[in-house]
């Protein structure tokens, strides 16, 4: 761009909008040269070679006497059909891991998360006493989608998003869907994420979510479930770019012969889609990528996305308002910024609006935004349409703005702050998952199959501190796709972040970040508690 940031010291109606945008399983272990059952119906032939049989085996499953639900239920098996055989999205890969020894695919892998190592690709991992970073495991066998099963979520999401932008503008202005008796007042109203301050504020192209992440679950053939929805500042997309580059180096021979969707023009999409906000009158506008800085466990992925784009990564003491414009110093000087795209909290943002405290924001850069002056992406606010109790509304969302059924079905959820449902779910908690309406990570939940007796109790008390806080959901049956584990081919369970973006128009990366409990019969994906990733495809044909 011709100039560097220079680092200081830091211390219309809703339905208008609508129209308007055309709205756990057990392997055995291998002697070497025998013939022996696998997890995922891999066995040896000859010492060290890995053959994937017509037939999958049946192998036993050693129940925990406190979790029997979770490994006595029948998952769906991405790669398998009941009867055995391999399904026809996964034939070409079974065919080449039918000729690769197990040796080689360690050594692969082993290379792969050197690769990340040397890139520095790692997350926090927070527990008492401060946090510490992890390398996020990859596993090297990739999850495949065929174009049908890939054309439903693509459909689902959009369909999702562009509901949710348009609920977004309807609660910062006519707040039609609570006069019809749609959302309750007080979800919205009362939601710490709620913003009053973006009140009447006529955001470009109305567009409050530019980017979104939306977490899918799969259940069966054509069944999958949106578990959750992440429109505040979504994170992820950095490990589908490099799991792809990745895969490329160290595994091309899984590519031969095979027509997948790229992914490697995410960084382009986006760029456009920010510049594409930008308030009128900018020609050329000027984009940057607002960081809290390199403690936040998303740091990386700041940096790969700022580099990729090939914009200018900032924090908050890079930037200053003056004359109705936000600012960026630089060594040439002062350049005006058009769009911020910014992986900060709302609380952060502008001391002089939220937290008096931070020096993460900008002092003043409310009073931009309010003036149309500045873009931000995702917009303030956005966090309301992400709350865990406000999920359970959003395929009402859809019929109310859309005109339509949704695509994607939600996870039934129980709402304990309705006393009948709480009891309810106190009466069966064995069997349920209990979130934070804003938790996220995997941090604050109870897996009720997985817990004890004690644990269920305190967490009863915990709730009863304060019930609108929690929701219930049921134990997921997540599907299962082969993993890479310990040297043996397995099956773990998946689910799917795809990412949605909105400018101009609506559209979905290929594929997504698909994430893997690698611990034997963990359903719990989230890297902060011992999952990995893995490369998504999407076959063209």
């Amino acid at each position: 761009m011709g100039h560097l940031p220079l680092r200081t010291t830091r211390g219309q109606t809703a339905k208008g909008v609508a129209q308007q945008n055309g709205i756990g399983l057990r392997c055995l272990k291998i002697e070497q040269g025998k013939r022996a059952k696998l997890g995922y119906g891999v066995a040896l032939e000859e010492p060290g070679r890995a053959r994937l049989p017509q037939i999958a085996e049946k192998v036993s499953i050693e129940e925990r006497a406190e979790a029997p639900s979770l490994l006595s239920r029948k998952f769906f098996d991405e790669m398998r059909a009941p009867d055995g055989t391999v399904r026809r999205s996964y034939a070409e890969l079974a065919g080449l891991l039918d000729n690769l020894s197990i040796d080689s695919l360690v050594t692969k892998q082993t290379a792969a998360e050197e690769q990340f190592r040397r890139l520095g690709i790692t997350f926090a991992v927070y527990a008492e006493g401060g946090s510490t970073e992890r390398l996020i495991p990859f596993d090297l066998i990739p999850r495949i989608l065929d174009r049908s099963e890939w054309g439903l979520v693509e459909r689902g999401c959009i369909q999702r998003v562009k509901a949710i932008n348009v609920f977004l503008y309807d609660i910062y202005h006519d707040q039609e869907i609570i006069k019809a008796g749609l959302v309750p007042p007080d979800l919205v109203l009362l939601n710490p994420a709620f913003r009053p301050e973006m009140l009447g504020i006529e955001p470009p192209n109305d567009v409050y979510a530019h980017i979104a992440g939306i977490d899918l679950i799969r259940t069966g053939e054509r069944d999958f479930f949106v578990l959750e929805d992440n429109v505040r500042t979504p994170s992820g997309v950095s490990y589908v770019l490099e799991n792809r580059e990745i895969m490329m180096r160290l595994f091309p021979d899984a590519f031969a012969g095979q027509s997948i969707s790229p992914v490697g023009n995410y960084p382009e999409r986006l760029l456009e889609n920010l510049r594409a906000v930008a308030p009128s009158g900018a020609d050329d506008p000027v984009v940057v990528l607002l960081t809290p800085g390199r403690y936040n466990s998303a740091y990386f992925e700041h940096v790969f996305l700022a580099e990729q784009m090939g914009i200018e990564l900032v924090e908050g003491g890079d930037l200053f308002v003056r004359d109705g414009y936000v600012w960026m110093r630089t060594t040439e000087g002062p350049v005006k910024v058009d769009v911020i795209y910014r992986r900060v909290d709302d609380f952060f943002m502008d001391p002089l609006a939220f937290r008096s405290d931070s020096t993460l924001g900008v002092p003043g850069l409310l009073s931009v935004i309010r003036s149309g002056r500045v873009a931000l992406a995702n917009a303030l606010g956005t966090g309301v349409a992400d709350d865990k109790a406000m999920y359970v509304y959003v395929p009402r969302m859809i019929e109310f703005y859309l005109g339509e059924h949704a695509i994607l079905s939600n996870v039934h959820t129980y709402m304990l702050r309705d006393p009948k449902q709480r009891q309810h779910v106190f009466d069966n908690l064995h069997n349920l998952v209990v979130k934070e309406v804003q938790g996220s990570g995997g941090y604050g939940m109870l897996i009720g199959p997985a817990s004890t007796a004690e644990e269920r109790e305190a967490y009863k008390l915990r709730v009863m501190r304060n019930p609108d806080n929690y929701i219930a959901q049921p134990t997921l049956a997540l599907s299962t796709a082969p993993t890479l584990v310990d040297g043996e081919i397995v099956p773990r369970h998946v689910d799917l972040r795809p990412f949605v973006l909105s400018g101009k128009e609506t559209s979905v990366i290929p594929g997504g970040l698909t994430r893997v409990a690698l611990r034997k019969g963990s359903l719990v994906v989230n890297s902060s508690q011992g999952g990995g990733t893995k490369d998504t495809w999407v076959l063209e044909r």
